[in-house]
């Protein structure tokens, strides 16, 4: 049996890789893939595998991006912080999704779900409802618009158009236009990124994920990388080379 790993954390893949070796020794493991481009690429040059466990949110986009469009041969397995698309795809079509970190009794679950339903990937009716929900994803999402924040004992909401980025320190803050900072619910940038909408939000680096409205200008810096300058934050948020023309392009559509 040939497995797919997607995922772009080197340490996450690291563990997964070892949890999977332990729980189906027999298998052939493919990856990491740590991008949508690669993982496409791959896929249109090799045969498509038994398995794939996939993490939502990579480097470049998300996993789902990949099967948009395209008939998914195989059957996929998340690895994910929570994601609600990824639950309804286990619910409607026995998909499973597992949130990390993996648990090994979780993970050995999971595979004994893959080989039970491997039948039904050779039924045409229900790889046809698959690739309907991945071409569903993008026209019925609704993202969030309003974000609970804890000042003190108490809870509170901020609107959208009041937020400037979420900054991960120790834990997830929301930055509000006035420069504040917010203490939130969150677990992880990549649980945000799930709920908002990836036009008017962009993944800076692995600490800050920024609003559209809320950046002032961007220049380059000698090393190459983007330097943003937000509105209501003295210090820069640093973009990536690799990044740094995804960046662009996303910024100047708008």
């Amino acid at each position: 049996m040939t497995i797919l790993i997607i995922e772009d954390e080197v340490l996450v893949a690291e563990s997964l890789i070892r949890l999977v070796k332990e729980i189906e020794p027999s298998s052939t493991i493919v990856g990491p893939m740590a991008s949508v481009n690669d993982t496409k690429e791959w896929l249109q040059r090799n045969p498509p595998p038994d398995l794939i466990l996939s993490d939502i949110q990579l480097a470049d986009g998300v996993s789902l991006d990949i099967f948009s469009g395209n008939k998914p041969e195989c059957p996929i397995i998340f690895t994910t912080a929570y994601n609600e698309y990824a639950l309804r795809a286990f619910k409607v079509n026995s998909i499973d999704y597992l949130l990390k970190p993996i648990d090994k009794k979780e993970l050995r679950q999971a595979f004994e779900k893959f080989h039970l339903l491997q039948s039904k990937f050779n039924n045409d009716v229900y790889v046809r409802q698959m690739m309907e929900m991945f071409n569903d994803i993008g026209k019925t999402r609704r993202y969030k618009e309003r974000f609970a924040v804890h000042i003190g004992r108490s809870v509170t909401l901020v609107t959208l158009s009041d937020t400037a980025a979420f900054v991960k320190e120790e834990i997830i803050y929301l930055l509000n236009n006035d420069g504040k900072k917010f203490i939130t619910e969150y677990r992880s940038l990549d649980e945000i990124e799930e709920i908002v909408d990836p036009s008017v939000f962009f993944r800076a680096n692995r600490q800050v994920l920024v609003h559209l409205p809320a950046i002032q200008s961007y220049r380059v810096d000698h090393t190459s990388k983007l330097q943003l300058k937000l509105k209501s934050l003295k210090e820069e948020v640093a973009i990536s080379k690799e990044k740094a023309g995804e960046f662009r392009e996303w910024f100047l559509q708008h």
